[in-house]
């Protein structure tokens, strides 16, 4: 059986515990005449050619694997397109006269209950007794992988980690940075094609992709040279960029097939259209091979802090274990194209700490000159203290260091380069590019100390580490930051301690299996309120801005990436405590579009006025300028469309019509009252510093 038809049988084996519940036994008859069928044929027979089946996916895959199917079986595949939930009511409906073998597609929610409606149906399959010795099969190797790779995670990523000995991990815990690379998962079944005549080199693509998994490349026409036919470029757009070639670069085997930077793309015509892996793969792999042996990051090229600047920066994090669209990591991702190779980070127990170091392997990476975040998490949901503690050990450390320059400064025969780079780190030492330049100019000086014999070189170089100012971030979800850890969260924001956290909002606890948290709305689903939730969400962000001296902004970069760059920009510049809540659409929604709309998905959610964008810069009060920026416009969606497309809220809309469509009407006032109150407040005007007003 060739490749594309066992993806096809696997995926069509991890659904088909769905329908074991209506297709053992019984006797098949033809469907019903229905106007969403595509074909409706009857079930297969003992000994058919035929195969039925229900399937959500897109016509494009649809037609192009069963037609794959049947060439290489000669087996016809039968098939009816439904929507997620139409294909599970269908299924319960038929189970006592099934009309379908298999059900390809669809959301979660409709394999979980396959599997909590599977168990009556099961029954033993016997298997010859040789299988469980046998000892034929395919033989891996990675002759170019690093020790830890080899040692550690091959045998763990094999199930064989119970034989490694205790000595083979590192005795602080610690994992190599940038080792998801290693593991090229090859998942997917769609890539996508970039097509470069349509192309208009915005790279918002790449900004969303969750996975860093497609990227640009800007290369020198002297890069190019022997490069594969079908690494094809185009010229470069921007001032910056004049003379150089540009192309869109996907990584294959780390793509996971969700489709987000295509569904993003602005381009009239699409630039990326997904297509089947097996017409990718090949020239793909070959393409990123000559990329990264020949080409170089063009990071110093254009600002950092725009789209496409910050698009033109290495991820620090990529190739995560996230799902596929997930709305979480693309945050992090650009966080780390513009800190990362100064960022210490103190992560949340949740989703932001499984994809980001799910043992044995972490997707946090190191950029050419080896500097990248620095990560680690506390279990016990303290990410806030644990948090606070790294910025006061750092806090303190550069305060040694400070004494030490000041000392040196001091000391006779100090002159020359090394005097104007001692003063002029200590005169910018809380200056992130200043303080690097002049740290720098500073080591590359350290000798000069020696020569007099002064005693502090071994100690400032010993400290050569905290020269850069340290980006300090907390992450975490909405479960830790407006449940279990908001204790700490508060207090860390109170101390008034340059400090940054970000929250990624899935408004439930997305982990640990889809529990209400204080962030999840009134009237959605969840566990424990599987009625729908009675209580409305906490203002986490309105709470915060009450002190007035906490940088707080609420942001959705499927609504608005450039006010994703400018509430990080600014919070991380801001000398005090800084709040960004980041709205992350989450499998646990049960978005019915997918998770490769998420990006869609958090635009509907601000066009409706069920998330608002803003930013509250204590900054602009100490102007006399109101400190409050609404970056939402008024609503122009339909709030009740948008719920219908989740089936956090649809499928209380299902169970009982009458009391969603009451829990929606509240949820409805209260959202539009918040919005009236959040237009006020950006019409206030500014108050001057020292004034009794």
């Amino acid at each position: 059986m060739k490749k594309s038809t066992k993806r096809l049988f696997a995926a069509v084996l991890a659904a088909a515990s769905l329908l074991a519940l209506t297709a053992c036994g019984g006797k098949t008859e033809e469907p019903k005449t229905d106007d969403s069928a595509q074909t409706e044929q009857p079930a297969e027979s003992s000994g058919s050619k035929e195969l039925s089946v229900y399937t959500a996916f897109p016509e494009s895959e649809v037609i192009y694997y069963f037609n794959k199917f049947e060439e290489e079986t000669g087996i016809k595949v039968n098939y009816v397109r439904l929507s997620a939930g139409e294909m599970l009511t269908r299924v319960e409906a038929e189970k006592d006269n099934p009309q379908a073998t298999l059900m390809f597609g669809g959301s979660t929610d409709n394999y979980i209950a396959a599997v909590d409606q599977a168990v009556s149906a099961l029954h033993e399959v016997s298997y010859p007794a040789s299988w469980a010795d046998t000892t034929e099969g395919a033989v891996v190797r990675h002759d170019s992988d690093p020790d830890y790779i080899a040692n550690v995670v091959r045998p763990i990523l094999a199930q064989n980690g119970g034989d490694l000995p205790v000595s083979a991990m590192s005795p602080d815990g610690t994992m190599p940075n940038g080792t998801t690379a290693f593991e090229k998962r090859g998942v997917a079944i769609m890539l996508p094609e970039w097509n470069p005549e349509t192309c208009v080199q915005c790279c918002q693509c790449t900004f969303v992709c969750p996975h860093a998994a497609i990227r640009p490349v800007v290369a020198q026409p002297d890069e190019l040279e022997g490069a594969p036919e079908s690494f094809v470029t185009i010229d470069a757009k921007g001032k910056e960029l004049k003379g150089m070639k540009f192309r869109i670069q996907v990584y294959p085997e780390d793509c996971l097939g969700c489709g987000s930077c295509a569904n993003v793309c602005i381009s009239k015509e699409k630039s990326l259209v997904m297509k089947p892996l097996e017409t990718q793969m090949a020239d793909q792999k070959a393409n990123l091979a000559f990329a990264e042996a020949n080409i170089s990051v063009k990071s110093q090229l254009m600002d950092r802090f725009s789209l496409k600047g910050s698009q033109l920066q290495q991820p620090l994090l990529e190739f995560s274990g996230a799902c596929a669209g997930c709305g979480e990591t693309p945050y992090v991702k650009v966080l780390t194209q513009l800190f990362g190779e100064r960022m210490v980070v103190a992560n949340a127990t949740g989703c932001s700490s499984i994809w980001g170091a799910s043992s044995p392997t972490s997707p946090y990476t190191v950029n050419e000159d080896g500097f990248g975040p620095s990560w680690g998490n506390s279990l016990f949901e303290d990410a806030a203290e644990y948090g606070f503690g790294i910025m006061s050990g750092i806090k303190q450390r550069r305060a040694k260091l400070a004494d030490l320059v000041t000392k040196a400064l001091a000391t006779e025969g100090v002159e020359g380069e090394l005097k104007d780079a001692l003063q002029g780190w200590l005169d910018n030492k809380d200056d992130a590019e200043a303080s690097r330049s002049y740290g720098e100019k500073v080591m590359a000086n350290l000798e000069t100390l020696d020569e007099i014999d002064c005693p502090l070189a071994d100690q400032i170089y010993d400290m050569a580490d905290l020269f850069t100012k340290k980006s300090c971030w907390i992450f975490g979800g909405d479960g830790w930051a407006y449940d279990i850890g908001y204790g700490g969260l508060d207090h860390v924001l109170a101390s008034g301690e340059d400090i940054n956290v970000l929250v990624l909002d899935t408004e439930v606890y997305s982990n640990t299996g889809g529990q209400a948290s204080k962030a999840t709305p009134l009237g959605a689903i969840a566990q424990f309120a599987m009625a729908g939730k009675r209580t409305g969400k906490k203002d986490l962000g309105r709470m915060a801005m009450t002190y007035g001296y906490v940088y707080v902004a609420s942001i959705c970069m499927g609504a608005d990436k450039n006010q994703v760059l400018k509430a990080f920009k600014e919070a991380e510049a801001y000398k005090g405590p800084s709040l960004i809540i980041a709205y992350a659409p989450c499998i646990n929604q049960g978005i019915r579009k997918g998770m490769g709309k998420s990006m869609e998905e958090g635009k509907l959610a601000v066009q409706a006025g069920y998330w608002m964008l803003y930013r509250f810069n204590p900054e602009l009060a100490k102007e006399g300028k109101n400190p409050f920026q609404l970056d939402s416009k008024e609503p122009t969606g339909d709030l009740n469309e948008f719920l219908s497309g989740e089936n956090r809220y649809a499928s209380l809309a299902k169970k009982n019509p009458e009391m969603s469509a009451k829990l929606r009407a509240q949820l409805g006032s209260l959202y539009e009252e918040r919005g009236e109150l959040y237009k006020l407040l950006a019409e206030m005007p500014g108050i001057k510093p020292g004034s009794d007003k």
